[in-house]
């Protein structure tokens, strides 16, 4: 899939991931600038992750999940796993 004018595509699945991530972070009280430092993500960087046109690793989900406080199936996955 192409870009349109250098715009980076996004991922259907990175996308649903970045707006998880964003959910969370405002229902936390996590300011952005905290969570992008926790990340040791550039605050632009932190806007692709939300916006799903950039793909967080294994390491950074990981600590996503504990800067926001939460499981990982809460950022992966729409049903709890207990």
């Amino acid at each position: 899939m192409g870009s349109v004018l250098d715009f980076p595509s996004s991922d259907p699945n990175d996308a649903v991931v970045g707006a998880r991530i964003r959910r969370w972070r405002d229902r936390r009280g996590v300011p952005f600038e905290d969570l992008a430092a926790a990340l040791d993500l550039t605050p632009e960087a932190l806007r692709r992750v939300e916006t799903g046109r950039q793909r967080l690793d294994s390491a950074r989900l990981d600590a996503a999940t504990r800067a926001l406080r939460l499981p990982v199936w809460a950022l992966v996955s729409d049903a709890p796993a207990y």
